[in-house]
């Protein structure tokens, strides 16, 4: 059974750059060798996961690449922005606004720390668990 998981940014240092947890689940999941694609809502947000992820510690070197060309195939963490058509991998980080509706074994979820942006997660909650997602809530 897929999993959909939902990260509710709560700690200080995700809600001043909730990017870094999106960098912090990409780590886990490179660590894991889970090949992982990042959906970014546009390219600034691409660029900056892009800039985030070459920052992390000197120790936690994670290939990334934003996608677009014939090297995506070679990378783990793939940054796709919505005018780049790319394959679904087992774990897909969805930031837009939209559920993700490809094939994987895992969707992780980002919830911003603003009750007014939460609304919309909470039907894609919905919309995942009727699709036979087991659906999963941490607290970050």
């Amino acid at each position: 059974m897929p999993r959909a998981d939902f990260y509710l940014i709560a700690k200080p240092r995700f809600l001043e750059e909730p990017l870094k947890l999106v960098c912090e689940l990409a780590r886990k999941s490179y660590d894991a060798n889970l090949w992982t694609l990042v959906l970014a809502r546009d390219a600034e947000q691409a660029e900056q996961i892009d800039a985030l992820l070459w920052e992390m510690d000197d120790d936690a070197y994670i290939p990334h690449q934003i996608a677009g060309d014939e090297e995506d195939e070679l990378t783990p963490v793939l940054i796709a922005t919505p005018d780049v058509d790319t394959p679904a991998r087992a774990l897909v980080i969805n930031l837009r606004d939209a559920a993700f509706d490809g094939p994987c074994e895992r969707i992780l979820e980002v919830v911003p720390a603003d009750e007014s942006a939460r609304e919309p997660l909470r039907e894609r909650w919905k919309q995942y668990k009727a699709r036979g997602y087991d659906v999963t809530k941490h607290d970050m």
